[in-house]
This record gives C-alpha cells, structure tokens and sequence, in this order.
C-alpha cells in the first residue's frame, strides 16, 4: 500500500507548526545520517546487575512454567505461528522474508525501504513480529526454568544471526520505533533470564557487537520519536524500550542523559494517553494492554536499577489497572473495542496464559486488588517476575470503592444484567490525537455478550496494510453494531491510520446498574444536518436488551446491522431472529426482534463487498452472521430492536 500525493497533504493537514518542524528536522537527519552510522564508543568494564532476586523462579507457578516448556520446545522445533499464518522456519529464520506473501524484504539504506508497499516488501508485520524477539524472551524464560542451555544456545545463535543480517541503519528493522523500542526491552529480559548461563556474558556485555546494537538501537530512539499526531502507544513503547535499556545497559556515556530523556518522556505520554479514569485515549483495548505492559516492565527496571520514578506514573499504571478490572466481562474479556494488533510489550509466558488475567494478577501484587475486581483464577510465569522487581508502593489517591460502570471521559459504559449479561455502550471520543489512527467509526455502537459469549459482537481488525478493502470495511460504520446513513461512514478516513473528520458523541444517561433497570443514552453528529440518538434498557429481570435508534433530521436512506458472534447459530424470519449457541456443553438461546419498519437480510462471509465477518485475532478471520436492515429514517418514530435471553 504505497501512498499518494492526496495522502501526503491529508496527513500534513493533521499536523500542526510544532509537529511539522520536527518532521522537517528528522528529514534533515536522516538524509545526513545517510552516509553511515557512527562507532560505538568504546566501552570498558561493562557489567549486568539488573538480576532477579534469589528465590524469583521458584515463585513461578508449576503449571505456568509447564505451558511456557511446552511453548519453548514447539520453538525449538521451529514452529511459530504470527497473524494466521504458520511457521516452520524458525530454527534458523530469514529475518527479512514474508512467508504470507513469500517476498522478501529488499536491502539498502532504511529510510528507503518502502515498508508500507505490499508488493515491494511483503507483509511488513509479519517481518517485523519476529524480530521484536519476543520469542526469544521465551526461550530465554525456559532456560531460566529448566537450566537447560540448549534453549540459552538457540537465543544466542539467533541473536548472533540477527545482529549479523541487520547493521545499524540497514534495512526494514530500523525503519519503526516501536519494534526498536520493544526490541530493546526484550534484549534486556534475555540478558536477566540468561543471567545463569556461562555464555551469557560474553553474548553481551563483553559482545561489542551486541553493545554496537543495543548503543545503535538507542541512539535511533533518541533522534526519530514519535511527534505530535502520533504520539500514541508507540511513544511509550519508544520510551519504556530506551528507558529500559538505559536502566540495564548502562555502559555508555549517554547513558544517562538517554535514561532522563526516556523516563520524562514517558511520564508525559503514559499521562497523555491515559483518561483520569484509567482507560487509554485512543479507545482501542488492546492497546490499553500494550500500555500498562510497558508501563509495568519500566518501573520494574527503575526500581532494580534505583532509579527515582514519578509518582505519576505508578498512578497511572494503577488507575490502568482499576480501569481493566472494571470494564472486562465475568470471562475476563475486555471490550473488543478499536484497533488490535496483538501486540506485547513482554512475552515469557506459553500458550493458553489469559494476557488480562495475567495483567490483572500483576495488579494485585504491584498494586494491591479491591474487593470488587473480579476473581483470577489462572496463573502466568510474568507475575512473579515483574512482582520480584517492582517495589509495592501505598497508592496515593483514593481509589474506586465500588465496580464503576460508566467511564465519563472515554463515553464507555458498560451494562450488567444478573451475573452473565455484559453491555458495552460506546459514546466517546472518535479517537485520539487529531488523526485518530486506531479508531474505528463506531459511534453508538453495542457489544453484548452472556457468560463472555459474543452475541452482538465487535468483528474486530483483521488488517492494517495491503488489503485496503477489508481495513476499511473492519472500521467502517457498516461493519459495527450501530445505524449508517446515506451508505456513509460517520467518521471521513483519508487513509488506512488517519480520520479526517471525527463524529463527535456525547453521552445524555448513564446509570448502570447489576440490579433492576441499567439504561444509556447517547447521540453523535457524524451525519449532519441529522442527529444519531440511540437508547439502551437492560432489564436484569428479564435478562432483556432495548435498543431504540432515532435520527433527527430529513428523510435518510438508513441501515442498521447487528453483528452475531462466531459461535452464534441464526434463523431469521422476517425481522424475527432465533439465536442459538453452546457455552460449556450446554445449549444457550436467545430472541432478536428487529425493527419492523426495516427489510431484513441475514449475510454470511460475503466479499464483494465484505459483509458477515468476525475477526478473533490479527490477521485472522472467519466468517460470521450478520443482520442488516435497510429502509429509511423521517424522524417520525425510532427502530426498537429488543434481544431477550433464554435461561
């Protein structure tokens, strides 16, 4: 997906005075950073301190570290799976290739590798995944677990591989901050979970060509940060990846004027980009994941170095932390809200670790839990970890006495009916920042599930380069539960990370309730001269949804669609649809009467265009069942669209 011209002045368009200097000083920079990268200075006497207490592995839960040796050992034998597709390369990986397309990456100086076009380089998240060496930091954990250095042995074999096939400045993985700056921080945990093995020295400290790197690395992060429009979460993943670094490799002379730099940047972002009710800004939930991980492994590394930290940034960390224990269902699932892109900050746990339980269990030891969060059951190698290195703090404010419900700053409320009924309401912001990357045009929208089911699901993300239809139709109006006027989004998108007119929605009623009657009220302008207001009943009772839609406004061409969860089975009849499913073995029902004044149609994995689709993870989808009704608004009487639960 190569950009125009069009794109190049709708970009600018979003940026202001300020952001627009610094771009023009970053040209300037790479053009003169063109003629070669500089020498490492020298170092001498180099040493790692940051180590895990005595007493950390052993804190690790026995069946934590048996799906963490079984995720290493599938490793070993070369297997991993990124985005959908699976790998049997990685015993010894091409680390510019693209199985899913099968090109490969071309060479040359970086700032001219055109990473955003498909057909020149692949797809570039599946190049880059590989080299955030996440799958390294497992490798590495098992090591630590077992004292078996064949896993210590293929971490330094492809470190060595790596470093060798990407000199400073060379190539497509110097081309994004954020894999330098999460690429930094994994480096830092293999080095700690290494920290037994006889080569782990001489891999490091003792390597100039890993010091050449990790010196490169943040020397890069240092020049190139994240500006203006898109300071979001890969700011903070630039500035927890050089702050760590700084923490653990501080062998250079920059050191610590790249650890001040880091940890001031870092303080300002994770303020920015977080609500003061907890919830991230840019209202994409695994992003909010993405954050709070970063945030956790930073003061980690401040606190094994002894390095002051803010009391703000705890405090963001544990508003973030409240915020997701309020907002996830009684399965643990949070919202599907947003851009997803599975992305980590730190991986040394196997398959089948809950990543929210596992940030949840973090909360209690770091933070302490409250008598309202929901009970975790399951357990993870990185809890202990992290707990063994952060130093427990009291919390400064007060915090949430009772579950909140409704998170006025983001617009997100979410409704509970008797135990298994959750509700997300979505009346906030189109996004954050002035281009909105992460957004989807979903205002108004609805998500519903009964005992973490999705009925009325959020379809997801699916993909973020190279497929343009299916970026635009996963974000569109039309592919959320929500009303479209006019076959239009409410929100303009100039392009696949950029908005360029953001509806804008207010939140009229909230009153969440676990009891009796929970009702919502919300309205946006995407559509002018017409007004999109929607209502929300859940009668705990019943175990009854009300949806009643309203435009007001002139008569408008309408469609209103309702997305059914993967597992959802439908038997539309006229606007009557029969849901069924099963949850735990046993069989599960449900109602949807739809708006009669509308013609319904029921549509299933469509693609020309893309109609009935559910995407679970990155670069995965399946197809799904999706209502839509189409018909017109005069603003004489609203759509009702009631679901009733069956036992």
């Amino acid at each position: 997906m190569t950009m125009s011209v069009g794109w190049y002045l709708r970009r600018l368009s979003r940026m202001g005075p300020r952001e627009v200097g610094g771009r023009v000083a970053d040209a300037v920079r790479r053009r003169r950073w063109r003629s070669g990268p500089p020498d490492c200075p020298s170092v001498t006497g180099a040493r790692f301190t940051a180590v895990l207490p005595a007493g950390t592995i052993g804190a690790v839960p026995p069946d934590a570290a048996k799906r963490l040796v079984a995720e290493a050992d599938r490793l070993m034998a070369g297997h991993a799976a990124y985005f959908g597709v699976d790998r049997d390369d990685m015993a010894d990986p091409d680390w510019w290739y693209d199985p899913k397309t099968g090109r490969r990456a071309p060479s040359g100086y970086a700032f001219d590798v055109p990473y955003r076009d498909e057909d020149a380089v692949g797809d570039i998240k599946q190049i880059w995944e590989p080299s955030r060496h996440q799958y390294l930091t497992v490798l590495a954990a098992a090591y630590a677990i077992t004292g078996d250095e064949r896993y210590a042995e293929r971490v330094a074999e492809h470190l060595r591989s790596w470093w060798t096939a990407n000199a400073p400045l060379r190539g497509v993985h110097w081309t994004s901050g954020i894999e330098l700056g999460i690429r930094l921080l994994s480096w830092v945990w293999i080095r700690r979970l290494l920290d037994g093995w006889p080569g782990a020295t001489g891999l490091f400290e003792d390597n100039p060509v890993a010091r050449n790197q990790i010196w490169h690395h943040q020397r890069w992060l240092a020049a190139f940060p994240s500006r203006g429009s898109s300071a979001n979460n890969h700011v903070i993943a630039e500035a927890a990846g050089q702050f760590a670094a700084a923490c653990a490799f501080d062998w250079f002379p920059s050191s610590r004027r790249w650890r001040a730099d880091a940890l001031k940047s870092l303080e300002r972002q994770l303020r920015s980009n977080t609500f003061g009710s907890g919830l991230n800004r840019e209202l994409a939930t695994e992003y909010h994941g993405l954050v709070l991980e970063l945030g956790l492994a930073a003061v980690a590394e401040a606190d094994a170095a002894g390095v002051p930290v803010p009391a703000t940034v705890r405090l963001v960390l544990l508003r973030m932390t409240d915020a997701l224990a309020a907002v996830v269902d009684n399965r643990l699932r949070p919202p599907r809200q947003g851009d997803a892109d599975d992305g980590h900050g730190l991986v040394v746990d196997g398959a089948g670790t809950d990543r929210w339980g596992s940030l949840l269990a973090t909360g209690d030891a770091v933070f302490g839990r409250l008598a309202w969060w929901p009970a975790v059951t399951g357990t993870d190698v990185r809890t202990p970890l992290l707990a063994a290195l952060i130093t427990p703090t009291e919390p400064p404010v007060t915090r949430p006495p009772s579950r909140p419900g409704h998170f006025a700053d983001a617009g997100l409320t979410i409704l509970r009916g008797p135990g298994q009924i959750w509700c997300r309401c979505d009346g906030g912001p189109h996004g954050f920042l002035s281009i909105a990357a992460h957004a989807h045009a979903d205002a108004l929208s609805v998500e519903v599930r009964h005992d973490g089911v999705d009925v009325l699901a959020d379809p997801g993300t699916y993909c973020y380069h190279g497929q343009p239809e299916w970026r635009r139709y996963f974000r569109s109006t039309l592919g959320h539960n929500t009303l479209q006027l006019d076959g239009a989004d409410q929100s303009v998108s100039g392009g696949p990370f950029l908005w360029t007119r953001h509806a804008r929605s207010r939140v009229l009623v909230a009153e969440p309730s676990d009891e009796g009657v929970a009702r919502w009220c919300a309205e946006h302008d995407g559509y002018q001269p017409s007004v999109h207001r929607r209502r929300v009943e859940l009668t705990a009772a019943a175990e009854e949804l009300r949806v009643v839609d309203e435009v007001r406004g002139p008569r408008r061409e309408v469609r209103l669609a309702f997305h059914l969860g993967p597992a959802i089975a439908a038997d539309l009849l006229d606007n009557r649809a029969q849901l069924t499913w099963t949850r735990d073995g046993e069989d599960r029902s449900a109602v949807l009467d739809l708006p009669g004044q509308l013609s319904w149609r029921a549509h299933r994995g469509a693609t020309q265009p893309p109609l009935g689709w559910y995407s679970a993870g990155f670069g995965r989808k399946e197809p799904t069942t999706t209502l839509v009704g189409t018909g017109f608004a005069d603003g004489a009487r609203g759509f009702t669209t009631v679901l009733r639960f069956r036992g």
